[in-house]
């Protein structure tokens, strides 16, 4: 198995430990998990692979996934000004 099929298996894992709690609180829980307990590189993987396509991610984890990259983007940019 593939490093990306990994990531991808890890975080519809998590995805399907949050999907109870319906698409908003699911996808906010996804968020926060992969961003308190993946490390860096881990989050670079999945948003390269986010980024060519994001082939096997369920729905509520690539939306999580959009969302902390597009906030870890922010914060970066700001951190240049």
């Amino acid at each position: 198995m593939s490093l990306d099929n990994k990531l991808v298996y890890m975080a519809n894992q998590i995805g399907k430990f949050f999907a109870s709690q319906g698409q908003e609180r699911a996808v906010a829980g996804i968020a926060e998990h992969i961003k308190k307990f993946w490390d860096p590189r881990m989050r670079a993987a999945i948003f390269a692979h986010l980024k060519d396509g994001g082939a096997g991610l369920d729905v509520n984890v690539r939306t999580a996934l959009e969302q902390l990259r597009d906030a870890e983007t922010k914060r970066l940019e700001q951190l240049k000004t």
